[in-house]
Order: C-alpha cells, then sequence, then structure tokens
C-alpha cells in the first residue's frame, strides 16, 4: 500500500492541528494505521494507532488525552488529530501501515514520506 501523508505545518503551543494520510493501491481496510513521528537526533517513535475497523485506538502516553487516531475506510484515508500542541511535539511525523495492530515500528510494513509539524513556544 502507498502512503501520503499531509496536513503539517507551523503552530502555536496550545494550537490544533489535522494530519492525513491518504492511501492508494491495495485494500486499505486490511492494514492497521499508525502515526510515529522523528525529532532531529531522535529516534522515530510511536504516536498513536487506529485499527482496521477504526473502532479500536491507541496513543503513546506522550500524547494521549491530546492526540487521536482515525480512519475513513470510504475515502481511504487515515487522520491524527493534535490538540493542546506542545514545542516538544514538534517532529516529522509519519503515518505507516500494518496489517498488525500494533506499535512496533518492526511491524509497519509501508511507510508515508512524513510531514513537517513545528510548535512554537
Amino acid at each position: 500500500v502507498q502512503l501520503q501523508a499531509s496536513g503539517g505545518g507551523l503552530v502555536q503551543a496550545g494550537g490544533s492541528l489535522r494530519l492525513s494520510c491518504l492511501a492508494s493501491g491495495r485494500t486499505f481496510s486490511n492494514y492497521a494505521m499508525d502515526w510515529f513521528r522523528q525529532a532531529p537526533g531522535k529516534e522515530r517513535e510511536f504516536v498513536a494507532s487506529v485499527d482496521w475497523s477504526g473502532v479500536n485506538t491507541y496513543s503513546a502516553d506522550s500524547v494521549k488525552g491530546r492526540f487521536t487516531a482515525s480512519r475513513d475506510n470510504a475515502k481511504n484515508t487515515v487522520y491524527l488529530q493534535m490538540n493542546s500542541l506542545k514545542p516538544e511535539d514538534t517532529a516529522v511525523y509519519y503515518c505507516a501501515a500494518s496489517r498488525k495492530f500494533s506499535s512496533w515500528l518492526s511491524d509497519m510494513e509501508s511507510w508515508g514520506q512524513g510531514t513537517q509539524v513545528t510548535v512554537s513556544s
């Protein structure tokens, strides 16, 4: 499955952004979808995941209560709603697809190109 992320940008602390990731090429509903992020000089880390149906989601402790993953299978799109943004959320955000409902980077089968999110203080 091919993935294309969009929606990043510059936002002030406390603001909100919604990222989107459009999938193509395979049956989208066969894949659980994840969001990861990578800040300069740091390893890529898990952010949030949504299962094949969109019913089950979970988020990393660092973003719990602020970020939520969701999906629209009719539109082949997964979203990451980010609220109450902090400067430490600044990173390149990647969407990823896996046939497992997992937060492990090694379980991801396809990656989007990344979209930059910058949060100013």
